[in-house]
């Protein structure tokens, strides 16, 4: 049920749930809030529900502490316990048993310790609730995968904190429109995109990365990226859908990412909550660029470090890491600052364009001895290998052109920004219900496959 493209979810928990919401008097509403994002939750990964209730027991207490008396010995204590309980698990997950690894435990720690910074630094002035934070920590449209929501996001929601206690029938009903339709645009990316993109990608690997031919392995580069986009996208667009329903502004985590001009710019606008908690909790910290180049490169060589990590321990991810750390620096001390402004434009355009699928490769393949194998057949002259078929690329072409080129056009920054623009329009609804239906369709008729990034 933690999969919000299950049928058992869309069809049950959510509107039971959004019911329960809001017939409940909003005084006791975060109560609704907080106890059925436990039941999500605890259905989800019942062995590791305790580690989730300790968690917010722990970090409530700390942080009830600082209100009294800001104490830095007492911040560090508590950052220490949660960043070592997040590598603890990861650790088990990956060298022990993966089921060892709590659903959702990188986003509910990145919230703990936000929490705990800004309690610190007086950002947040009045002491919280527990069922405030509790509810901001749990809240079940993001616990599993993000977006990691600030928790002064959280109080901006009038259907739970509206100071005359009410809310009109027609904001409920225009909050879980506009909220549905989010959350359809989400699901038909999961669900007919990304889904569909998945099993091209899967082909690959059954052919064997030796045995591909270049062309298909520069489309498997740009299969992966998109499937991972659309992926990821989509659930973001599904989780802030529903947090809209629940009355919860609406959060960005992608903002057209490949309409970028440099890697820089790429990743504030993929996973953007990310990338800002990244640089609010750590890079600023740190000193981010306020201290001369060396300092400014060893900042970002410590974010992607850890972000690598975040991501998962096999070499791969660190890998992954490091080479975006080093087309940053690149792009920061060469690119744009010693080179002539159209070129400078045109190479960040080539870097998220051709380095980015690139890089997603080195993400994608955790074996290195495959990963290698899939680079020389991306750059045959680097090494041997022949392609079993040198006619795999227009096959699979031929097989998969119905998901590849909506996935292109969706790419144009412009393609969602006009239905966003225009998605109350009721020509759009009619066409937004009737691909509900088509999503809807098409799940039934296939194994459920969970959101990529559940795994980190």
């Amino acid at each position: 049920m933690v999969n919000f493209s299950d049928l058992n979810f869309i069809f049950r928990f959510l509107p039971l749930f959004v019911i329960a919401y809001y017939v409940t008097p909003t005084r006791f509403r975060t109560w609704t809030l907080l106890l059925g994002s436990l039941l999500f939750y605890a259905v989800g990964d019942i062995r590791m529900f305790p580690a989730l209730i300790v968690a917010v027991l722990v970090n409530f207490l700390f942080a009830k502490a600082q209100f009294g008396e800001k104490s830095k010995s007492l911040l560090l204590f508590i950052l220490a316990i949660d960043a070592g309980m997040l590598i603890e698990f990861k650790i088990l997950g990956q060298f022990v048993d993966s089921s060892l690894l709590p659903i959702g435990i990188s986003f509910y720690v990145f919230k703990m310790i936000s929490y705990q910074m800004d309690v610190y630094r007086g950002k947040i002035e009045k002491d919280a609730s527990f069922l405030n934070v509790a509810a901001y920590f749990c809240m079940f449209p993001q616990i599993v995968s993000g977006p990691i929501m600030r928790y002064e996001k959280f109080l901006d929601n009038p259907m739970l904190f509206k100071e005359d206690g009410k809310a009109a029938l027609i904001e409920i009903v225009g909050a879980i429109e506009d909220g549905l339709r989010f959350f359809v645009a989400g699901l038909a990316m999961k669900v007919l995109l990304a889904d569909h993109l998945a099993m091209l990608w899967k082909d690959i690997g059954t052919i064997g990365y030796e045995s591909i031919s270049t062309p298909l392995a520069w489309l498997g580069a740009v299969t992966y990226s998109m499937e991972l986009y659309f992926d990821f996208w989509g659930y973001s667009l599904m989780a802030a859908g529903i947090g809209v329903m629940l009355g919860f502004p609406f959060v960005v985590n992608f903002d057209q990412p490949y309409g970028s001009g440099s890697v820089s710019e790429f990743y504030r606008r993929w996973h953007a909550t990310l990338g800002s908690w990244f640089r609010d909790y750590i890079y600023i910290p740190l000193g981010g660029s306020r201290k001369g180049e060396g300092r400014t490169v060893f900042n970002l060589l410590v974010v992607w470090l850890i972000t690598g990590f975040w991501h998962g321990v096999t070499p791969n991810f660190i890998m992954w890491g490091l080479s975006l750390f080093l087309i940053i620096v690149l792009e920061r001390l060469i690119v744009f600052k010693r080179l002539p402004g159209f070129l400078s434009k045109i190479i960040g355009k080539i870097n998220v364009l051709v380095l980015i699928p690139l890089t997603w490769v080195v993400f994608a393949i955790s074996d290195l001895k495959m990963l290698g194998d899939y680079f020389m057949r991306l750059f045959p002259f680097f090494g041997q290998g022949i392609a079993v078929n040198d006619n795999d690329f227009f096959k699979n072409v031929g097989v998969y052109w119905t998901v590849l080129v909506p996935g292109l056009i969706l790419l144009i920054p412009k393609v969602f920004e006009t239905w966003e623009n225009h998605r109350r329009n009721p020509l759009f609804t009619v066409l937004w219900i009737a691909l509900f239906w088509v999503c809807i369709y098409s799940i039934s008729g296939a194994a459920g496959n969970p959101f990529m990034y559940f795994r980190f």
